[in-house]
C-alpha cells in the first residue's frame, strides 16, 4: 500500500515514521536556521523541502513541481518518494512512497520515470499530470548488473534518442588481487573491465536487457556517481571517483601530501568508444596528464600505455567524492549560470594528514561544451563544524533542476532536500 504524508506549513521541519499499518506520525520542529544550515552566495536563499526522509541519493524533478527521490536503503517499505509542494511555498506538504529496493539512480524522460537498485533499472509510466500511473507493476529493462559492496551504485542518464545509460563501478581501487592491499600485485589485463569500470548503454523502452543487450560505451573509468547528459552538445558528461591510497601503497614514491591530493577526480565528456585508463592510469591535475600508475610501473611521471588514453576535461582536488551533476539550463540564476556545471561533492575520507574536504557544492562556467573558467563553492556549510564522513551533519548527494529554474540539493545522511532560489 502506498503512503501519502501530510505534512506542516513552511516553517516547520518534520521528522515523520511510518507505520506499519502505513498510518503517520509528524512531529514538529521549528526551523531556526538562515537557509536550512548551508551558505549561498549573495542573492541566494535556500528552503528546507523536506527533511529525515533517509538516505536521499539522486533527485529530479517533474515539470509540475514535483521532486521524486532514490534512496540507498529502503525504509519502511519505501525506495523511491515522490514530493509534492500543494501550496507553493517550497516545502513539501504531501509524500507518496513506493518501491521496495534501494539504490541511487532517477530520472524522468518523455512521460517516464527512471529508477535504478544496485542490479536493475525500472521505468514507470506517468499519466498527463505528472503521477505515476501504477507504482506496484514497473516495467524492468535492465536486469543483472555486476551488484558487489564496493561501488556498486547504478547511475542513469537518457540522451535524445531513446538511449539509457548506466555506470557500472569498479569493486577495486587498483584492480588488486587483494584490494588496498600492500604489495598484492594488480592484474594484468585487468578482468574487471569485462562488466565494471564503464558506463553501458541499452535501450530505453526495451525490458530485460542485460550485457549481451547492451553496449560497452565507454571503459577504464574506476566509479561514476555524477552523470548528465548535456543538452548543448547532446553529449554525455559524467565526473569519476579517483583511486586512492597512493602513499599507504607506495611510500617511497608518493609522500602524505601527494596522496591527500592525487589523483584528481575527473571530469568527463564521453564519446562512444572512450577508454580513460582505469586502473593502469590515473590523472595528476597538477602535471595535466595521465601518468601510469605505480602498480603497472609507474613512477608518478611516466606515461607509458597511457599516452593514448581518453583525458578529461577538468581536474578537481582528489577525494572529494563527486556524487551528482547538474547542467543548468534554467533562467532563474544570474547569466553566468547558464549552461555550466554544478557539481554535489560527498566528501572525502582520506586526506591526511590535510583537513578532510570536498562537502559542498560547486558551480564550474562552460562555454562551447568545455568549462569555461574555474571552480567555485556554491553552496557550503553542509558538514558542519566537524569536517569529515562520521560526525558531517549533511553530506551532499543529489542535485535536480526544478521547473521555474531553482535548484534542489539533496543529502544522504539524515534525508535533507533543499530548494536554492535567487532574488532577482
Amino acid at each position: 500500500m502506498n503512503a501519502i504524508i501530510k505534512m506542516l506549513p513552511v516553517a516547520l521541519l518534520l521528522s515523520v515514521q511510518t507505520l506499519a499499518n502505513d498510518s503517520t506520525v509528524v512531529k514538529k520542529k521549528i526551523i531556526k536556521e538562515e537557509n536550512g544550515g548551508i551558505t549561498l552566495p549573495k542573492g541566494f536563499k535556500a528552503v528546507v523541502v523536506a527533511d529525515n526522509l533517509g538516505t536521499v541519493r539522486h533527485i529530479v524533478a517533474q515539470t509540475n513541481g514535483d521532486i521524486y527521490a532514490k534512496l540507498d536503503r529502503v525504509k519502511n517499505g519505501k525506495g523511491i518518494l515522490r514530493l509534492r509542494d500543494t501550496n507553493k511555498d517550497g516545502v513539501a506538504d504531501e509524500i507518496l512512497g513506493w518501491g521496495n529496493y534501494s539504490g541511487t539512480g532517477i530520472t524522468i524522460k518523455n512521460g517516464y520515470l527512471y529508477a535504478s537498485s544496485n542490479t536493475d533499472v525500472y521505468r514507470y509510466k506517468l499519466d498527463d499530470k505528472g503521477d505515476v500511473i501504477d507504482t506496484a507493476n514497473a516495467e524492468n529493462i535492465v536486469t543483472g548488473l555486476i551488484n558487489r559492496r564496493t561501488h556498486n551504485t547504478k547511475s542513469i542518464v537518457l540522451d535524445n534518442d531513446g538511449n539509457i545509460y548506466v555506470n557500472i563501478g569498479a569493486p577495486s581501487n587498483a584492480c588488486q588481487l587483494s584490494d588496498r592491499t600492500v604489495n598484492s600485485p594488480s592484474m594484468d589485463p585487468c578482468p574487471l573491465l569485462d562488466s565494471t569500470g564503464g558506463i553501458w548503454q541499452f535501450k530505453a523502452d526495451q525490458k530485460g536487457q542485460s550485457y549481451h543487450n547492451g553496449i560497452k560505451y565507454a571503459t577504464g573509468i574506476r566509479n561514476v556517481v555524477g552523470l548528465d547528459w548535456n543538452q548543448t552538445t547532446n553529449q554525455l558528461y559524467a565526473m569519476q571517483h579517483g583511486r586512492d591510497l597512493l602513499n599507504t601503497l607506495f611510500p617511497g614514491m608518493y609522500n602524505e601530501e601527494q596522496s591527500a591530493e592525487l589523483p584528481s577526480e575527473e571530469l568527463l565528456r564521453i564519446k562512444k568508444g572512450d577508454d580513460y585508463g582505469w586502473p593502469y592510469c590515473y590523472y595528476d591535475q597538477f602535471q595535466k596528464k595521465k601518468v601510469l600508475a605505480p602498480e603497472y610501473g609507474g613512477d608518478g611521471k611516466k606515461l607509458g600505455r597511457c599516452a593514448d588514453k581518453s583525458q578529461p576535461i577538468y581536474g578537481f582536488p582528489g577525494h572529494w567524492a563527486p556524487n551528482a551533476l547538474l547542467f543548468y539550463t534554467g533562467n532563474q540564476f544570474p547569466e553566468k549560470y547558464k549552461n555550466g556545471a554544478f557539481v554535489a561533492f560527498h566528501g572525502s575520507w582520506n586526506r591526511a594528514p590535510r583537513p578532510q574536504n570536498g562537502y559542498f557544492v560547486v558551480f564550474l562556467p562552460f562555454k562551447d561544451g568545455m568549462p569555461g573558467g574555474d571552480y567555485e563553492i556554491f553552496a557550503d556549510g553542509f558538514a558542519g563544524e566537524k569536517i569529515d564522513p562520521k560526525n558531517a551533519r549533511f553530506r551532499p548527494c543529489g542535485l535536480a533542476q526544478g521547473p521555474d529554474g531553482s535548484l534542489y540539493i539533496s543529502e544522504d545522511k539524515k534525508g535533507r532536500i533543499w530548494k536554492v532560489s535567487y532574488n532577482k
